[in-house]
């Protein structure tokens, strides 16, 4: 009820209005049936727009530490992210990767759309960097197809370290789905996971225009942090 009311009473109306969003190949998401929505990742504003643009309802893995902390802030914030379909995840590895991919697995599992972005963090200068494999052992577990989605310009309206977006237009572009089925059974094989997923990277950097960089964006900001220091 609080997604509805948000999406098509009180946020929706308002953000489409003010960005006016252009958005191209909706008829590439499935009607029905679990799906992953694999994502280019610009800005914080991303998990915010792409619900707005899609008929069905997204739901996003977040990290625990959005759903954590005291005082009432924190707990209007932790409710607004589980009420818009946001799923808390722990991404410190080992077991709690394997609890992050199993929560996917069960929002694929019920028929719903997943959305992820294989970069595991917003891109630091705008390039695009290394996917991480967890998107591919969704894809063949769940056995479900997976669309490219490109963000475009999100970045220009709230890059990082804003707090007050621009007034600018932002686009969205939904590529054709991409079928993995030939590879069903393989999950436990880490080339093919690492090779199904620089299939999806090299798609979302066709479909968005950005430079691809095989390496991934969490060393680049830690190499600019250590800098910084």
């Amino acid at each position: 009820m609080f997604y509805w009311f948000m999406k098509n009473l009180v946020a929706g109306p308002l953000l489409k209005t003010v960005f006016r969003p252009w958005v191209t190949g909706l008829d590439n998401i499935p009607k029905t049936g679990g799906v992953i929505l694999a994502s280019n990742h610009l800005s914080f504003i991303d998990s915010i727009f792409l619900p707005l643009l899609i008929d069905r309802r997204i739901y996003f893995l977040a990290k625990s530490d959005y759903f954590t902390g005291r005082g009432f802030k924190n707990w209007a914030t932790k409710h607004f992210l589980l009420g818009t379909g946001m799923l808390p995840i722990d991404r410190s590895g080992g077991k709690a990767s394997e609890a992050s991919l199993n929560t996917g697995l069960q929002v694929i599992a019920r028929g719903n759309v997943l959305g992820i972005y294989p970069e595991g963090t917003r891109s630091p200068d705008g390039k695009m960097y290394r996917g991480r494999t967890g998107v591919a052992r969704m894809i063949l577990e769940g056995h479900v197809p997976v669309v490219p989605v490109a963000m475009v310009d999100t970045e220009k309206v709230m890059p990082m370290g804003r707090k007050i977006p621009k007034v600018r237009r932002i686009g969205v572009i939904f590529g054709e789905p991409l079928d993995f089925s030939r590879f069903e059974g393989l999950e436990g094989d880490r080339f093919i996971l690492r090779a199904i997923t620089d299939e999806i990277m090299y798609e979302l950097s066709r479909i968005s225009g950005q430079e691809y960089v095989d390496v991934y964006a969490s060393s680049v900001k830690d190499r600019i942090g250590s800098r910084s220091r």
